[in-house]
Parts: structure tokens; sequence; C-alpha cells
């Protein structure tokens, strides 16, 4: 059973598509274990109480310097002893010394088919309106790996989305979210808990039946 600490800084929509579809099998051997938030008004903790799911806010405010959230950030994971750590919708730069403790064990989604409209700056809705602005006509999802850098971690899965006449921002992001996002996060963390998936050279394949 893959136990799953989900870290999210907002309204937790990809965290509700996780626990929906841990409900309807299309996760299979996994439990959610913790939901961890750096923003205690944040409705995704809300979302972790209805489901009587473990749930803290652990946030740089609460701490004289970034080196004491980032080890109690470290500890809270540890705590809920989990296997993966989801970033969803997650706004705070993951220390290294998480990352190097779970290495190719923290995935990440971003709005993005990366490495298009990704990196420092590129989050939410300024996602989206770097897309429209540039006047791509394919926009999308991807679910990685975290390592150190921002967006650079091994691609595990992606989704294209297209871009009609009129979109907004807004209307792009609930586009991406509900054709994209919604689906290939859970399906990523079903292939994660079945072990499905190999690293080869860095790059992430969907192991093949043999």
């Amino acid at each position: 059973m893959l136990k799953v600490a989900v870290l999210v800084s907002g309204g937790g929509t990809n965290l509700q598509a996780i626990l929906d579809a841990v409900d309807n099998g299309t996760i299979t051997n996994t439990e959610i274990v913790g939901v961890i938030s750096n923003n205690r008004n944040a409705y995704a903790l809300e979302r972790a109480k209805a489901k009587c799911i473990p749930n803290l806010c652990v946030s740089p405010k609460d701490f004289t310097t970034r080196e004491e959230f980032n080890d109690a950030l470290l500890r809270a994971v540890n705590d809920m002893q989990a296997d993966l750590v989801v970033l969803a919708g997650f706004l705070v730069v993951i220390p290294e010394k998480m990352i190097a403790s779970y290495r190719n064990r923290i995935i990440n989604i971003h709005p993005s088919l990366i490495p298009s409209f990704c990196g420092t700056g590129f989050y939410g809705l300024k996602v989206h309106e770097a897309a429209l602005d540039k006047g791509v006509k394919i926009v999308g999802a991807t679910v990685h790996f975290v390592d150190e850098g921002t967006d650079t971690g091994a691609i595990i899965m992606q989704k294209p989305v297209a871009v009609e006449k009129g979109d907004t921002p807004e209307i792009l992001q609930r586009k991406v979210m509900e054709q994209a996002e919604w689906m290939i996060l859970p399906k990523a963390i079903d292939l994660i808990a079945n072990d499905k998936l190999e690293i080869i050279d860095g790059k992430v394949w969907i192991k093949t039946e043999a």
C-alpha cells in the first residue's frame, strides 16, 4: 500500500481529484496519509478534514528563518511516513534536503506541457496568460518528478488541451484542470503505487508487460 502525503497551498481541486480517484478505484493500492499546507486558510485542509485525513499547516510565517521552516516541513512529511509526496498546487520551494531524502519520491503537477511555460515565475494564471499571449494552439499539463531545479525533473505523464478562440486565462485554467490535471495526476499516482514506472537514463517510462 503506497502511503501518500499531499502538499497544497490553495483550494485543493487536484487534492479532491486524488481523493475521488481513490474512492472510485482509479487509484489503487494507495492510502492518503496526510495533507500539509503552507496556508492555514487553504480550503484543501477542509477537504482533508471532511475525509478524516490528518492535516496541518506548516507556514514559513511561523518560523524565524527559512531553514527552520524547511526542517519543520521535512519533519512533518517524515512523521506521516509517506512513501510518495505529491505537490498539488504547493507554491513553496521544496527544500533541497527534502528532495535528497525523497529522491524520485516527490511528484508535481504543472499546468503546461513542459518545457513550455515553466520555471521560475510560471504558476497559476500566469502560465495561461503567457500561453495566450504567445498564441499557442495546444496547452496542457505535466506530471513530473521533483529535482533541485524548477519544473526540471523527469517527466512522467503529459496531456494536451486545445486552445480555442475566446479562451481567457481563467477559462483555459479550468479546461486544463478538467481535461488534463485531474486525469493524469491520479493516473501517475496509480502507476507508482503499482510499480509500473521505471527510470532509464533519467527518463521515465511505463513498464511493458513481460
